[in-house]
């Protein structure tokens, strides 16, 4: 299980990832992807309630940008940042071209929305005060101001009726929210859940409706009607974990434990030994009072920004960035946002500012461990791998039971290639389980990727197999046991049979179906192989290992000029340094006449 969100639209992913799941980047079998390549991290996780300090230390420092010191040179700079989404970048050149043309509307509104999508809260506010001088209905001017209010805890200014009926949905949608809490504040959360569930709009609007109801029901302390809206919620969407934990912490406010429990132990069985689940069932158990997600407005605000921002992160990082910036603003021991801006800046190539944020979690936080884990990713995505293996041994070292920790740590090893010792952790990890589960086949798959090559076959296969009968389905189990079967001349029948298998579950990834052109090749089927591998490179056009073996099987067809043409593009595609020398041959002095596997002589089991 990696932080993962489950607020995008209230769904967390119809897979949830299990201990060591880390399958991003991931090469489905050996010489076609480095084995350098990243292990990518996953969204958010939502936190309830942790405590937080030091919020201002993950704004990034502009002072190593390069200059711009005349207006179009500011200008362009902050069109080329944004088109990169690069928030701290736009927001420092924008705001140079402001200074410079302190009359144009349009510099002035792009320094105000880059500069709140980067956090600079107090320095977003004077901008949006300017905005409203010339546009009264700006709509994120509007939000930023009346979030300001609230957090200041004025409850009476409110917001005008034009802004409050603005025709985008999304906009009506987030001031309802904020006019609720501006009554709730007034002491009116009755009012409040009177008008917020009047407003009407698109399908959508009943989840978040519900949800903030709830939220406000909860703060005035009726957990009865709080546990209703919440119910609503849950049943809208049941897969949501965020539904299911507020909806199980209200029933048992109400004092209705056993239906609070039975929720969390259905969704513990899609997602074992979750932090968060194991943290609200073991106080529900013991009887602990629960604290309300909210106990200020501003806190109530936070949370429906936060959600707002994760489910319109799809939409365009800009305008998620600003939600989750305004939420943590709001609310700084609100994790939940902490953590997402760690995956939207993730998501925008800027690790530095992802670990700063992750940085941030409450020590006291469920999720603390695992925001320590997704540092360490973070480490050995920016190549500092001995700065990613000692924050892993550490936390292994602290918890010698947490699977986490213990495949994360073998999988950064195995990703650099350091074979012997990532075997020794996930040795770790199987040694340490009373019964493999099938949630543990990720465990096995990646031992036996290890085993593998490191020329352990007997041991590799026995863990790809056993692995296989925990998950029969597995599209990369199929894949890298078939090819690897094919590849040692072993089992060729039930070897394809396995990839077929995993091409007709993953028909649209481009590297299973290079492995089926590829295991025609190695059985002599080349006019089948080279067609197979033409859609490879349909699908994944800038591989260069796929391009290679297509340019293979054209030359086995007799089509020498395209293949040389494909052992170009190959070459082009900065493929590994034993590759590319491999390649460089091929152009030079072409191929001989391929051996099909299930003829070579090698006295090894074909069957």
């Amino acid at each position: 299980m990696t932080l993962t969100s489950y607020f995008t639209l209230f769904r967390p992913s119809s897979a949830p990832q299990q201990p060591g799941c880390l399958l991003l980047n991931e090469p489905a079998r050996k010489r076609r992807i480095s084995h350098k390549a990243i292990i990518a991290s996953a969204l958010a996780f939502v936190i309830l309630g942790a405590p937080l300090t030091g919020f201002t230390q993950a704004r990034a420092n502009s002072a190593s940008l390069p200059s711009a010191s005349s207006l179009s040179g500011s200008y362009l700079s902050g069109r080329s940042a944004l088109f990169s989404q690069d928030m701290l970048a736009a927001s420092t050149y924008f705001s140079n071209a402001l200074k410079q043309d302190p009359a144009n509307f349009y510099l002035l509104d792009r320094a105000f929305v880059t500069t709140l999508a980067n956090g600079e809260i107090n320095e977003a506010l004077p901008l949006a005060n300017r905005i409203l001088d010339e546009d009264k209905e700006h709509f994120l001017a509007q939000l930023i101001t009346a979030a300001n209010r609230i957090n200041e805890g004025d409850y009476e200014t409110g917001l005008n009726s034009s802004i409050t009926q603005n025709v985008n949905p999304l906009s009506r949608l987030t001031f309802a929210i904020v006019t609720a809490w501006e009554l709730a504040g007034q002491d009116k959360s009755k009012q409040a859940i009177e008008e917020l569930t009047k407003i009407t709009g698109p399908k959508w609007f009943e989840l978040f409706v519900n949800y903030n109801a709830g939220l406000i029901a909860e703060y005035s302390g009726d957990a009865r009607a709080a546990a209703d809206f919440y119910k609503t919620a849950y049943e809208i969407d049941r897969g949501a974990l965020r539904n299911a934990i507020s909806y199980s912490r209200m029933l048992a406010a109400s004092g209705r434990q056993k239906e609070a429990l039975d929720i969390i132990a259905e969704y513990e069985k899609l997602i074992p030994d979750h932090p968060l689940l194991v943290s609200i069932r073991e106080n529900i158990e013991s009887g602990e009072l629960l604290k309300p997600v909210a106990a200020t407005p501003a806190e109530g605000l936070a949370e429906a920004l936060y959600g707002l921002g994760v489910a319109i992160s799809k939409d365009g990082e800009e305008l998620s960035a600003t939600y989750l910036q305004l939420a943590a603003f709001l609310s700084p021991q609100n994790d939940s946002a902490i953590i997402a801006l760690a995956s939207l800046f993730e998501q925008l190539g800027d690790n530095v500012r992802a670990i700063d944020y992750l940085s941030l979690v409450s020590d006291t936080s469920p999720m603390k461990r695992e925001a320590e884990i997704q540092i360490a990713l973070h480490y050995n995505v920016l190549g500092n791998l001995e700065g990613a293996r000692s924050s892993l041994e550490k936390l292994v070292k602290s918890d010698p039971d947490d699977l986490e920790a213990i495949a994360s740590l073998g999988n950064v090893l195995r990703g650099s290639s350091l074979f012997p010792e990532a075997e020794s952790a996930y040795d770790k990890g199987i040694n340490s389980l009373s019964k493999v589960q099938p949630n543990h086949w990720t465990l096995l798959y990646f031992r036996g990727i290890t085993r593998e090559r490191q020329n352990k076959w007997e041991g590799a296969e026995a863990d790809f197999r056993e692995a296989l009968t925990l998950k029969p389905e597995q599209p990369m189990i199929l894949n890298y046991l078939g090819y690897s079967l094919v590849d040692r001349g072993l089992k060729l029948d039930e070897a394809l049979k396995m990839i077929e298998r995993a091409v007709r579950l993953r028909p649209t990834d481009g590297y299973i179906v290079d492995s089926l052109g590829w295991v025609y090749y190695r059985l002599g089927r080349y006019e089948e192989a080279a067609d197979v591998m033409e859609r490879a490179v349909s699908l994944r056009p800038h591989d260069p290992i796929i391009n290679d073996h297509l340019g293979d099987a054209y030359w086995q067809v007799g089509r020498k000029l395209e293949a040389r043409y494909k052992w170009n593009q190959a070459r082009d595609l900065e493929p590994e340094p034993e590759d590319l020398k491999r390649i460089l041959d091929k152009i030079e002095n072409g191929m001989t006449d391929a051996v099909p596997v299930g003829l070579a002589s090698s006295g090894q089991d074909t069957n």
